[in-house]
């Protein structure tokens, strides 16, 4: 059964930093690429940031472009997201999506989701 397990997600001020994980199993995890996407409140879900099985990343959301970055570690079988210089406007649940694509492009693309974790931001 494939598990995709999320953490980090906590209560920050604004300026802050934190590092999401996302910890898989039940798959080759070196097969996949991985993403992070996010649902806020009263806004549509919104892809983050992609890595592809080698490593190659791609920041989505032109809001977080220089703030957050995006790795994985495929002999933990977990993907990242750090975020620093934390705005309000990141407040949301983040989720990590693994897709047997080589390229994931949008949602249906991914084959598996994890539960989210929670990110708030103070001002």
């Amino acid at each position: 059964q494939v598990q995709l397990a999320e953490s980090g997600g906590q209560l920050v001020q604004a300026g802050g930093s934190l590092r999401l994980s996302c910890a898989a199993s039940g798959l080759t995890f070196s097969t996949y690429a991985m993403g992070w996407i996010r649902l806020a409140p009263g806004k549509e879900r919104e892809s983050v940031a992609r890595i592809s099985r080698q490593g190659f990343n791609t920041i989505d959301a032109d809001s977080v472009k220089g703030r957050f970055t995006i790795s994985r570690d495929n002999a933990k079988n977990t993907v990242y997201l750090q975020m620093n210089s934390l705005k309000p406007e990141d407040t949301a649940v983040y989720y990590c999506g693994g897709s047997s694509r080589l390229v994931p492009k949008i949602e249906r693309d991914y084959n598996y989701w994890g539960q989210g974790t929670q990110v708030t931001v103070s001002s």
